[in-house]
């Protein structure tokens, strides 16, 4: 009586389990799929903690030098100390150097060229999950799915790639439903959808 009673509960908690489980990956599969152009043809690349910046004083090469962006936003270079940087694009940070530099000589002219590629935490991509490498990665101008899924490897064994979700925050956190499985393992292109700035992709575990 005792063992009929305890496989009763058992096959009771295995339909509560499997129905829980039902819920979740109906849940996980209603989100709207991903449209497949995404970037904006006015984008400027802004710059962030991490970045360098060549800085570049027309007939004054004694200020001009290469300078990275600090933790806190700001950069120091000859004349000029913590001038905020973060936020800004190339040209704009330009125009901030020449007021500040014109204050010790005549009519700066200053170019800003960007490297290293960083940019501001708000406009990274995040990958997490079932990626092979989850990481942080700089978004580029028509970065795609797969130019992100070929930087972190790809996903792992147990994941569920055709349950990712795309959590997009330059649309107040929109989820969109992404099929990553199709993309990297059936090569199926109709998968691929183009990324925006500070776009989170989150692949789950398979259950089965």
């Amino acid at each position: 009586m005792y063992v009929s009673l305890n496989n009763g509960v058992v096959a009771a908690f295995r339909w509560v389990v499997i129905g829980l489980l039902g819920v979740f990956v109906v849940g996980c599969s209603s989100y709207p799929p991903a449209p497949s152009a995404a970037a904006s043809p006015d984008y400027n690349y802004i710059i962030g903690p991490g970045d360098n910046v060549n800085i570049v004083v027309w007939r004054n090469p004694e200020l001009s030098m290469s300078v990275p962006v600090r933790p806190d936003g700001k950069i120091t270079a000859p004349l000029v100390e913590d001038l905020v940087a973060m936020g800004k694009d190339s040209s704009t940070l330009a125009r901030d150097m020449e007021e500040a530099l014109g204050k010790f000589i005549r009519d700066p002219v200053v170019t800003v060229i960007v490297t290293g590629f960083v940019g501001p935490y708000s406009e990274q991509i995040r990958v997490v999950g079932e990626a092979a490498k989850p990481q942080t990665l700089p978004y580029k101008q028509k970065m795609t799915l797969l130019d992100v899924m070929i930087v972190v490897g790809g996903v792992t064994d147990f994941a569920d790639g055709n349950s990712t979700t795309l959590l997009r925050t330059a649309e107040g956190n929109k989820q969109y439903g992404v099929r990553v499985g199709d993309l990297i393992k059936r090569g199926d292109v109709s998968a691929n959808v183009e990324m925006k700035p500070g776009d989170v992709l989150i692949i789950p575990r398979s259950w089965f």
